[in-house]
């Protein structure tokens, strides 16, 4: 069970080359062409997802920017002037989107990766002596933490049919406080 999409890709494609494709009837055109197509379009996912955040980040500020330039427009028919105003109104929610989104997301993969070495550190320097009281307090919070993100990790990879009872694991938007009604 791999989480990240990038090693889900690789993954994926390794099996394709290395087992399907091989398994392929090579007198089935249709099938070799589309297995191929198939590893195609996984190497081109796998070069698009660490740039597609950054991609919808460029779009946002550019249709941000685009409004400069509406404003200067004079317009007198009253459903383009109407449609003029809603586009300005949305674009001061965009602009207070795009202002919220300007960290990049490897930034939060390392800071994760920081943070879980640094409480690493923690667990090993109070496990090297004798504080008892201390290594009882951390090891809660650390337990804490685990069975928190645990059940998240369960969660978002459930619809790989690993869990037993996919029904007792509450569905990943639930857990990530995400309003479906807005996707």
């Amino acid at each position: 069970m791999q989480m990240r999409p990038d090693i889900q890709l690789t993954c994926i494609t390794k099996a394709m080359l290395d087992v399907v494709i091989p398994a392929v009837d090579p007198n089935n055109q249709l099938a070799v062409e589309q297995s191929q197509l198939v590893v195609r379009m996984l190497n081109l996912m796998a070069m698009q997802l660490p740039l597609q955040f950054r991609f919808d980040r460029d779009e946002l500020q550019r249709l941000v920017g685009s409004a400069a330039e509406f404003k200067k427009i004079q317009m007198t028919d009253f459903g383009a002037a109407a449609a003029m105003e809603k586009f300005s109104s949305r674009c001061a929610l965009a602009t207070d989107v795009l202002e919220k989104c300007q960290v990049d997301p490897a930034e939060i993969l390392y800071s994760i990766k920081y943070l879980r070495e640094a409480m690493a550190s923690i667990v090993s320097s109070l496990a090297e002596g004798n504080d008892e009281a201390a290594q009882l307090q951390v090891e809660k919070v650390v337990l804490n933490v685990a069975r928190e993100q645990l059940l998240r990790d369960r969660s978002l990879m459930a619809t790989q049919g690993w869990e037993a009872d996919p029904t007792a694991i509450p569905n990943i938007e639930s857990l990530l406080g995400v309003d479906t009604a807005q996707n």
